[in-house]
């Protein structure tokens, strides 16, 4: 499904990607993980373009990503979900126009949309607050709300940005809990930055552990925590043991 190969990036003499490259399959779920300023962000957002990278190639169903016009770019952006770090949503809006706010403008009718917002706000158990705004949300709540939103176009691939590093470490609960279920009873490709070692143990097909802006080891969790070969792993393996 998701093809990359020798993908490289730099901010000024800083190497963000070296070489990076990775396939994922349809339906699979891979988790990367990795120390601060490792590449991990940065390559995911690659895929989608928000990130321009220097080199490489990117092949999502065999469509050249790279080489995309700015309106196949588009088309491409509302079947790939992104969910950010920061919430971003758009404070004078409520939760239902935030969600469905896309939707219309690609030109989906506005009585679809919100049938459709509605829906993915009920997967991420925010159906009570779609006439709130953002303010009266907490962290944790907005977080969801960013979800639904890269949810509400039923994309064929999710890509998460360390989605609980802005949130309190005791929202951080709900939100796994939510990607735990997404996970479990949908059929969506999905590749997942983050921090969290006893969720990616729990949800990932695949652990990829990233260093220096390339792929240091990959494999099942059970392997790459509990085998690990790359001093990487071995720091995470230590991790979990203490």
């Amino acid at each position: 499904m998701l093809e990359i190969r020798n993908l490289t990036k730099h901010y000024g003499k800083q190497i963000a990607l070296n070489g990076f490259a990775l396939s994922v399959k349809r339906g699979e779920t891979v988790v990367i993980m990795g120390p601060s300023g490792c590449g991990k962000s940065t390559a995911i957002r690659c895929i989608n373009r928000l990130t321009e990278p220097d080199s490489g190639d990117i092949t999502l169903d065999q469509r050249p990503v790279l080489t995309l016009s700015s309106k196949e770019l588009r088309e491409l952006r509302r079947n790939v979900g992104f969910v950010f770090q920061q919430f971003n949503l758009i404070t004078r809006l409520s939760v239902l126009d935030n969600v469905m706010f896309h939707l219309v403008l690609a030109g989906t009718p506005k009585k679809i949309a919100e049938q459709r917002a509605w829906a993915a706000l009920d997967k991420v158990g925010m159906g009570y607050h779609g006439h709130k705004l953002p303010v009266n949300l907490s962290g944790g709540e907005q977080q969801r709300v960013g979800i639904a939103r890269a949810l509400v176009s039923n994309p064929q691939l999710m890509l998460w940005d360390e989605p609980t590093a802005s949130l309190d470490p005791i929202l951080v609960g709900e939100v796994l809990e939510v990607m735990e279920e997404l996970v479990r009873t949908t059929q969506t490709t999905m590749l997942i930055v983050t921090h969290e070692v006893s969720f990616a143990r729990k949800v990932a097909d695949r652990i990829v552990l990233m260093d220096a802006g390339r792929i240091v080891e990959e494999g099942p969790p059970q392997l790459v925590f509990e085998n690990p070969r790359s001093e990487i792993g071995k720091k995470y393996k230590r991790l979990i043991a203490s």
